[in-house]
């Protein structure tokens, strides 16, 4: 089947017809780069669920999300893909997941899955398929997008695991353009406080020719606890739709920039790497992935490994029905400082069988994009 690009997400033409119609916009406020654990419940707390998923070990609580599916599909075994880049197995790997969950509000509301059930996109079955594929693969590092349940459910509950959670809303998100919606969606980053110290996180708003976007980012520096190492990790959402390549190009620059005017502590210092998550919205053939392959900060893009040659992208990463027609492409990456970072393994994709000839998303899989995980090392 061929790859396409077509039309997807929420849009953002009237936030950037507002903003450009003045230079000096300014950003709006956004809130601190990450929320206090021991601040009062979010008053849209949802108590069943946190109540139901109070266990701290991770393997009761994987039990306990399949009870609450029982009867559903099976869910999809993908393989973790072994590479032979030498140093054999790392003893401690650093463990990444990039993840477009699908907003909750878009799903129900906006985004017009016409072969998705509806009762496969409800709320309460979502949740526990979301934390399901959490659990099952337990990153280190979690960057996720369109993210509308951060304060009331995904905070709460992966506190409780032991991520530190991080989270910066779209300033306008079009979840809020939905009936009943749960607030604005946008980018949360979580990581295992158990492995690593928080240095510094920072919020950011991307940029187009100077003017603020509705595109977010969230950028950490975490401490390995274990080895002392220093690792910058960014999760980002470009702007959707066909017509606005040049925007994710100049957005993608953006973030670039960004990163390379990190303090020499960070991501400026070549013993310090980076991996930069995000749903891209941009197949492999667009500037702002070749700006990220070409850019100075000498990062190659990991789901790379799966192919034979070691140079293409998958087929897809996103496999979706809409009104105007099937939707098969390749949108997310992990990229990675490939001087400083060793790809020791990475998590396959589920075949065209195993996703089924109504696509995503299901009673099996709760998002429309494929979730990507990979395993890290530091080069000595």
């Amino acid at each position: 089947m061929e790859t396409m690009v077509c039309p997807m997400g929420g849009g953002a033409t009237r936030l950037y017809s507002s903003s450009s119609s003045s230079s000096s916009a300014s950003p709006l406020p956004l809130p601190p780069p990450h929320l206090d654990p021991h601040q009062p419940p979010h008053p849209n707390l949802d108590p069943d669920f946190c109540k139901a998923v109070c266990s701290p070990d991770p393997a009761e609580l994987l039990r306990q999300c399949e009870e609450a599916l029982r009867g559903r599909p099976p869910r999809f075994h993908r393989k973790l893909v072994r590479l032979g880049d030498g140093g054999g197995a790392p003893s401690s790997p650093i463990r990444v997941m990039q993840w477009n969950i699908l907003a909750q509000a878009l799903g129900e509301g906006l985004d017009g899955f016409v072969r998705c059930p509806p009762e496969a996109l409800s709320w309460s079955r979502r949740k526990y398929l979301i934390l399901e594929e959490l659990l099952t693969y337990r990153p280190a590092v979690a960057c996720l997008q369109e993210v509308d349940h951060f304060p009331d459910t995904l905070q709460p509950v992966l506190s409780g695991l032991g991520y530190a959670c991080h989270f910066c809303p779209k300033p306008w998100s079009p979840c809020l353009d939905v009936e009943g919606n749960n607030g604005p969606d946008g980018c949360a980053l979580f990581f295992d406080r158990s492995r690593f110290e928080l240095l510094d996180s920072a919020n950011v708003r991307l940029s187009a020719m100077r003017i603020p976007t509705n595109q977010v980012a969230v950028v950490t520096t975490l401490r390995c606890r274990s080895s002392g190492r220093v690792v910058c990790v960014a999760v980002t959402h470009l702007k959707a739709r066909s017509g606005w390549e040049w925007l994710r190009s100049a957005q993608g620059s953006d973030l670039l920039r960004h990163l390379q005017s990190l303090p020499p502590k960070t991501a400026a210092d070549p013993d310090v790497p980076l991996i930069v998550c995000g749903d891209f919205n941009a197949v492999p053939t667009e500037e702002v992935y070749r700006r990220f392959a070409a850019s100075p900060l000498r990062l190659d893009s990991a789901y790379k490994k799966l192919s034979s040659d070691g140079s293409s992208e998958p087929d897809y990463t996103t496999w979706k029905i809409r009104p105007t027609g099937e939707c098969r492409s390749t949108l997310d990456y992990i990229w990675y400082s490939r001087d400083s970072l060793r790809v020791d393994a990475v998590l396959d994709l589920p075949t065209e069988e195993q996703i089924g000839p109504n696509r995503l998303p299901s009673f099996s899989y709760p998002s429309d994009h494929l979730s990507l995980v990979c395993d890290f090392s530091f080069k000595d």
